[in-house]
């Protein structure tokens, strides 16, 4: 594994000069020449433009397939399509759109051959999600059928859905595998995924043309190698890597424990992160099933390792070279003290296994942040029609 992991990552830094990272508009007049790839119509990907969606579309252009991004920017930005098309040196479709608007879609279904739908578009802060239940259910619920009612009037019966290991609530078994009874789930963003896998599930069993597959991740974290791409949260992040982050920069004080009496190896909790790399190749594996007709399917995507958050905090204040000021306050209701994937159905039936550990996540996260402290810059007018231009 260590093998594997350490090839993975030579490869990247042999392909890449960070050092030579050219602007943001420089050489995007000349990803339009390149050659489509070997892989016949596109990949729709509806949130492309965040975290998770930007990484996972720079493996699929790597891996030779065409993709249009569907993405309304309201968590996102442009800038991160036009450094996923520097990084893979290959041309993505753009369409700034909101898959609760009908009439934008339907021009991009009409326009592309579209065969399958990798499907991230979702508000997706738990503690937000309290706050504001009916944008949640409205946002993630409503925009799934909308874009599941298009795909079928188009005849695309392919998609891979980003799900959440919140479906489980509170697990009936540590590590959780996909056995596990599903809820109930305690706040409206787990329920929304619950709800849309229910609604993919009915759609596979009432019609056996679709072909699904409901991908449950755990804690998704760190940053593409080169550290060109990576989290771009707003405001005060909700999940503790981001946060962290925060914290070493100097722009929050200190890192929030919410308990640190459980029943673990220091009495924090025991979360399982995977590296939001392997989560890319984890939709790539996935895609590659839709095409064996597999019906309804859902896989765990974790690395079945545990790690507290005080051994988070270790591992983050080793990459950066800083002591990460924290302190520990009472237990949050509803939580628990561990909880880990059981991986081994994705390892086994779609040949997928994550390659990168803990300390590798915050190197990667660590290095996103000194390139980029505030983020993705606005990227510059021209920079927009030209990503613009390469769509229409």
């Amino acid at each position: 594994l260590q093998n594997r992991q350490q090839n993975r990552r030579q490869t990247i830094e042999n392909s890449i000069n960070i050092s030579t990272f050219e602007p943001t508009e420089t050489r995007m007049e000349t990803l339009d020449n390149k050659k489509s790839g070997p892989h016949e119509g596109y990949v729709l990907v509806t949130g492309g433009a965040g975290y998770i969606g930007s990484h996972t579309v720079l493996e699929l252009l790597i891996c030779g397939y065409n993709v249009v991004v569907v993405d309304n920017l309201s968590n996102a930005c442009e800038e991160s399509l036009i450094r996923v098309q520097k990084l893979a040196r290959r041309p993505l479709k753009f369409h700034h759109a909101n898959i609760l608007d009908e009439k934008t879609l339907i021009p991009i279904f009409e326009k592309y051959n579209i065969w399958a739908v990798l499907h991230f578009a979702a508000l997706k802060a738990v503690g937000e999600s309290t706050k504001i239940p009916l944008d949640y259910y409205w946002n993630n619920v409503t925009g799934s059928l909308n874009l599941f009612r298009i795909m079928e009037r188009f005849g695309v019966y392919n998609i891979v859905f980003s799900s959440s290991a919140t479906v489980y609530g509170h697990p009936d078994t540590i590590p959780v595998n996909e056995k596990c009874s599903l809820g109930p789930v305690t706040n409206p963003y787990g329920k929304t995924k619950l709800f849309i896998e229910e609604a993919i599930r009915d759609m596979c069993a009432a019609n056996n043309k679709w072909n699904a597959i409901l991908l449950r991740y755990f804690n998704p974290t760190g940053a593409h190698p080169s550290g060109i791409i990576g989290e771009n949260p707003r405001g005060i992040p909700n999940n503790l890597m981001p946060y962290v982050s925060q914290v070493v920069q100097g722009r929050l004080p200190f890192v929030n424990i919410f308990g640190g009496d459980y029943d673990t190896v220091d009495g924090t909790g025991v979360r399982d992160y995977i590296h939001v790399c392997d989560l890319a190749t984890g939709h790539v594996a996935a895609l590659q099933k839709l095409k064996t007709k597999p019906g309804c399917v859902a896989y765990n995507l974790g690395t079945g390792v545990g790690y507290s958050v005080l051994e988070i905090i270790q591992a983050m204040s080793r990459a950066c070279g800083k002591e990460i000021p924290y302190k520990i306050t009472k237990r949050r209701p509803g939580d628990i003290g561990v909880v880990t994937a059981d991986a081994s159905l994705a390892n086994v039936e779609l040949g997928w296994y994550p390659k990168f550990n803990l300390d590798q996540m915050c190197q990667d996260l660590w290095r996103w942040i000194e390139s980029n402290p505030l983020g993705y810059p606005e990227p510059s007018n021209e920079a927009k029609q030209i990503l613009q231009k390469l769509s229409t």
